[in-house]
């Protein structure tokens, strides 16, 4: 996604340790019509891999909220965000799964509440980088223990060098990527052209 790779070539910052500083257009402060494009092309892009019939997109909070959100409306189907702390509102029951934070260090649990996900859906799961790919397995564990349907994988943004697309890889479902980073060596950002 051209506009997507223009940004991060602009503006991304790398702040070594693999970290990619974004947050001025992607998970601190939101570009409205760029998120909306990406929530877009998301959807055009599955719709090319042959994914149909989706009836909810998960993500994580926070960052993942609001391409999630994007993609919902641009779909016309809830979004569902997995819960970093479960809210007294939350019934028992709920499902969860644990994964490694990368920018916070540490173990998150994620918790999705059994009204949301149920065995009838077909998920698309959205979410703002694919690095290891932990958090993002993590939330297809969340997507299986319910037994709905894992339809595809999106991101805004894929460290390819972390590994994590042959992480999900077993998972046999599409995997979409808006931006590719090829390499953070030094201090600089190897983002690969648009090949959609």
């Amino acid at each position: 996604m051209q506009a997507l790779i223009d940004r991060i070539r602009a503006e991304g910052r790398n702040l070594g340790g693999g970290i990619l500083k974004v947050d001025g257009f992607v998970n601190h402060q939101l570009d409205p019509d760029l998120t909306m494009e990406m929530g877009h092309e998301f959807v055009r892009r599955f719709a090319g891999a042959g994914v149909i019939g989706v009836t909810k997109v998960i993500t994580a909070e926070v960052s993942g909220i609001a391409p999630a959100l994007a993609t919902g409306i641009a779909l016309g189907v809830p979004v569902v965000y997995a819960r970093k702390t479960r809210p007294i509102t939350m019934q028992t029951g709920a499902y969860t799964a644990e994964a490694p934070s990368h920018t916070k260090g540490g173990i998150v649990q994620l918790i999705v509440s059994p009204e949301y996900l149920v065995p009838t859906d077909r998920v698309l799961l959205i979410d703002d980088f694919l690095a290891s790919g932990q958090t993002i397995a993590a939330l297809a564990e969340l997507i299986d223990q319910c037994h709905a349907t894992l339809c595809g994988i999106g991101c805004i943004i894929e460290k390819s060098f972390e590994g994590g697309r042959e992480l999900l890889t077993p998972l046999n479902v599409p995997i979409v990527a808006l931006a590719t980073i090829d390499s953070m060596d030094g201090n600089g950002i190897v983002v690969r052209d648009d090949a959609s």
